[in-house]
């Protein structure tokens, strides 16, 4: 349903994104995992084909987002980060006013709306103007604007940032059941957790993704064995490490240490370092990587390329 084939946008000398390719089939949840300024914004507009490429090719259901890109953006719904709607009307003015920018025929309109309010808990609020909506409803409201349309395919811009927990959970559900209609769904997400709901993920960094895969198939990925260890105080126990060999990656993770260490023989050359070091050990546990250790390992990796991505979207853009 979309395919990138080496898309690059450069801003003079910073490259937001850096020949990327990466195809998402009908039907799939894929998520786009990175930190800000790793390109996914720009990323989405060039899918969208409201940003021009500076290099390489979007396609969406087999249409050039360059070449026909009113054809594309009939096929798919795009919500940005940022809340795009008007504060000053209603929920049923803003729904009925999107409809009309996606010509949506008249004689659908009405039924289109009351099943979007349905389906997205806002009949209650249908008169209630934007500006009075929680930040919850609000992103509620953005999605059935997304969906008015119809579309095949949705681009989905870190929709649940700032969002309460409840609203998060209930916005996913939603998606769960956009899912099992046969939707497309592309979600950026800062969030390990809803990562973990998406069929494969991509993640990102500098312009670049570093690799696709499976969230299972994510966590077999990290080279090394993770440690969790608890010691006091942390950033002494974190310094005393440093140049420990066997020791390929060391983080602060809340009140613990997570370290990424070569083999088991490891273990006991940690215990006796922070033990060297004055430093309280209550206890180094072997576990399974999270989302996070994986991708905090990757990029710890990686060395920095010059002029990749760093000044993407939200800064550049």
């Amino acid at each position: 349903m979309i395919r990138a084939e080496e898309l690059t946008r450069a801003y003079g000398d910073v490259t937001a994104v850096d020949g990327v390719s990466v195809e998402v089939p009908a039907g799939e949840i894929f998520g786009l995992l990175g930190p800000d300024g790793a390109g996914k914004t720009t990323l989405f507009r060039m899918l969208c084909g409201v940003l021009e490429p500076t290099a390489g090719t979007a396609r969406i259901a087999g249409l050039d987002a360059r070449a026909h890109p009113d054809e594309v953006k009939a096929q798919i719904g795009y919500m940005p980060q940022a809340f795009a709607l008007y504060r000053d009307l209603t929920v049923e003015e803003n729904l009925r006013f999107a409809a009309e920018v996606f010509a949506v025929p008249r004689d659908a309109v009405a039924p289109r709306l009351e099943r979007l309010l349905a389906f997205s808990q806002l009949t209650p609020f249908r008169r209630r103007l934007a500006e009075y909506l929680s930040g919850g409803m609000r992103q509620k409201l953005a999605l059935a604007a997304t969906l008015i349309h119809e579309p095949d395919v949705l681009l989905l811009d870190e929709p649940t940032t700032g969002v309460d927990p409840v609203s998060r959970r209930e916005f996913w559900q939603i998606l769960g059941a956009l899912h099992e209609m046969g939707k497309t769904i592309v979600v950026a997400t800062p969030y390990m957790d809803e990562a973990e709901r998406c069929g494969r993920l991509a993640l990102m960094h500098r312009g670049r993704i570093l690799t696709v895969e499976s969230p299972r198939g994510l966590k077999t990925r990290m080279d090394g064995i993770l440690l969790d260890v608890v010691a006091s105080p942390r950033r002494a126990a974190l310094a005393a490490l440093e140049h420990l060999p066997g020791v390929l990656h060391r983080n602060l993770f809340g009140d613990r240490l997570h370290l990424v260490v070569r083999d088991g023989a490891a273990v006991d050359a940690v215990r006796q370092t922070l033990g060297g070091a004055g430093v309280t050990v209550e206890s180094i546990t072997v576990i399974e990587p999270s989302l996070e250790d994986v991708f905090v390992s990757m990029l710890s990796q990686r060395p920095s390329p010059p002029g990749g991505g760093e000044g993407e979207g939200e800064g550049v853009e």
